[in-house]
């Protein structure tokens, strides 16, 4: 039985949805309270068993490298004022058992080549994709629901939820057939369908499990919409040759690469935390 050790994080976008805010600094350094938003997808990752972070970075990334590195000069003056609690903090930013590694994405060819350029460091092991701009709360958590698929198949899976049907055109849309609860086998997958044309409301939303197989066919894919390597076409392809399964994950997904996906991940998160669910409550009660 394989196991899933390592995920790969497609960090190289330009975020311009966000600028000037992320005209020097990477859109996944958004933070959502005090937390990036690399951070909560890292933390998913670890806390499903994961080791291996593998980041496909590119220019103006180097933020993201810094923040999953030991910073001396902040501990050591956090040390020195005796502020443990942030020190602990800080230190625990990510576990000691976690290895990150950086690959640079040299062309902005688009998902499918950014997963390509994992390879090397991925190799013949199934891998977990996450997309950190897809902040999935929920227990258990998101990828934590597809390793335990996996376990139980050792096969592709995709992370899917519904969406209305007016939203196909900016998902990978699923067709598929009722495997067992809440998973179910695909048929097939097209990338932003038009509403009239869809054929389901099944997107595919920012998670999957991958067999080193979808390397291969993203070898052999041509440059698809906006002349780039496209993670779906590499998926249909696989589909032709592997069981993929879909599973309908559970929780609350805030697509925070949009601006209003990121203000609604801000107020959840924010009356979620009991430091400041009293106070940040009595304000937003305020508002008209």
């Amino acid at each position: 039985m394989k196991k899933i050790t390592k995920a790969v994080f497609p960090v190289a976008g330009l975020g311009s949805r966000f600028l000037p805010a992320t005209k020097a600094s990477p859109k996944e350094m958004m933070p959502v309270v005090d937390k990036p938003l690399i951070q909560y997808a890292v933390e998913e990752a670890a806390g499903a068993g994961i080791t291996d972070m593998i980041f496909i970075t590119g220019r103006t990334k180097r933020a993201i490298e810094d923040h999953f590195d030991t910073a001396y000069e902040v501990e050591a003056e956090l040390a020195a004022r005796g502020k443990h609690e942030l020190l602990r903090t800080v230190q625990e930013v990510i576990s000691r058992r976690v290895n990150c590694i950086y690959v640079r994405q040299r062309e902005a060819l688009g998902l499918g080549h950014a997963v390509l350029c994992a390879q090397p460091v991925v190799q013949d092991a199934p891998f977990a994709v996450i997309l950190a701009d897809d902040l999935i709360d929920g227990e258990p958590s998101a990828i934590q629901q597809m390793v335990d698929v996996f376990q139980r198949h050792q096969c592709s899976i995709l992370g899917v939820q519904d969406v209305p049907r007016g939203q196909t055109g900016q998902y990978g849309i699923v067709s598929t057939t009722a495997l067992e609860p809440n998973l179910d086998r695909v048929k097939g997958i097209v990338e932003k369908p038009r509403p009239e044309t869809a054929p389901s409301t099944l997107a595919v939303v920012g998670r999957y499990i991958l067999t080193p197989r979808i390397f291969h066919h993203l070898e052999q894919t041509p440059l698809g919409s906006g002349d780039e390597i496209q993670l779906t076409d590499g998926i249909a392809a696989l589909l032709q040759e592997e069981k993929v399964l879909a599973a309908h994950l559970s929780g609350t997904r805030y697509d925070c690469g949009s601006k209003l996906g990121y203000l609604k991940a801000q107020v959840a998160l924010g009356l979620k935390r009991e430091d400041l669910r009293e106070e940040f409550a009595a304000y937003l009660a305020t508002l008209k």
